[in-house]
């Protein structure tokens, strides 16, 4: 009996993944020596793990390129556009921000422990209100959560902290987006869903979702970049089908299972129930109860 190609591909695929995921590591770690120190690392992890699976999808090996080079292309491009997306703060915060670090290492250095507020105001020749008030910019402009799958593009970058004065239009496209989030969450694959439930909505770590699902950790890290990049094409081809991924053959089993997703969350609700998935202030209801 003949191989299915298609099961060749994906045996291929998921080989380039499991045996590169590494690569992800070391190109975070890279980056993470010249970021500041609040960056997350499993944030920037994650992205780049998205970043692999995407690239080894589209990685054509009768190119010539070696798919570690290729790859880590791809994922450092992805890390510097998770960075850009999170980084709303001005030019002039983010340079008060070196000089809170600079200070705090230079102390940390010389007394061998971590500065209280009033030692860093007092090296910095300001007040404890300012040092405090650098750090809340700090952690604001650093604020991601499950919804932000949704967005990306240019103008992830001016992503900021909600507006309270948003008009009653923005509210119902905030929330019938986060509706979408979770029809499609619902109808993800079930390992996948189990994943996105377990790490995002239950914070499980992620050992003893791997324990559950009887895989390692790098594979549960692997199940998790698969499941974000499909609900963020699921998502975007209910709201903006345009930035659709076209990577997939349009005649093959990949497309064919990504339409299918589609399709289902698509049918999954109607606006009233999407809406209904939050408040008319727009805060997720939980849904398990």
């Amino acid at each position: 009996m003949s191989e299915n190609p298609t099961t060749t591909r994906t045996t291929d695929t998921d080989s380039l993944i499991s045996a590169n995921l590494p690569l992800v590591g070391h190109v975070v770690r890279e980056m993470l020596a010249r970021v500041p120190a609040h960056v997350r690392r499993d944030e920037l992890f994650s992205a780049g793990s998205e970043a692999l699976v995407a690239a080894a999808h589209a990685y054509d090996a009768g190119r010539g390129v070696p798919f570690p080079a290729y790859a880590a292309v791809r994922v450092r491009g992805a890390l510097l556009d998770e960075l850009r997306g999170q980084d709303w703060a001005s030019r002039s915060v983010r340079g008060k921000v070196r000089k809170l670090e600079s200070a705090r290492d230079a102390f940390v250095a010389e007394h061998g422990r971590v500065p209280s507020d009033a030692e860093l105001a007092a090296a910095l020749d300001t007040d404890v209100r300012t040092v405090v008030s650098i750090r809340d910019d700090v952690q604001r402009s650093f604020v991601v959560s499950l919804q932000s799958v949704v967005s990306e593009g240019p103008e992830a970058s001016e992503m900021v902290i909600p507006d309270e004065r948003a008009t009653p239009e923005d509210l119902i496209v905030e929330r019938e987006r986060v509706g979408y989030l979770r029809d499609a969450v619902e109808v993800l694959p079930e390992r996948l869903r189990v994943v996105v439930e377990e790490y995002y909505f239950n914070n499980r770590p992620m050992a003893e979702i791997a324990e559950r699902l009887g895989v390692t950790e790098s594979r549960v890290s692997q199940l998790r970049a698969e499941a974000t990049a499909l609900l963020r094409e699921g998502i975007n081809s209910q709201l903006d089908p345009e930035r659709v991924s076209s990577a997939d053959k349009p005649d093959g089993c990949a497309a064919r299972r990504r339409a299918s997703y589609y399709a289902a969350v698509a049918a999954q609700g109607t606006l009233r129930t999407r809406l209904a998935k939050t408040t008319a202030q727009g805060v997720p209801v939980d849904m398990s109860a």
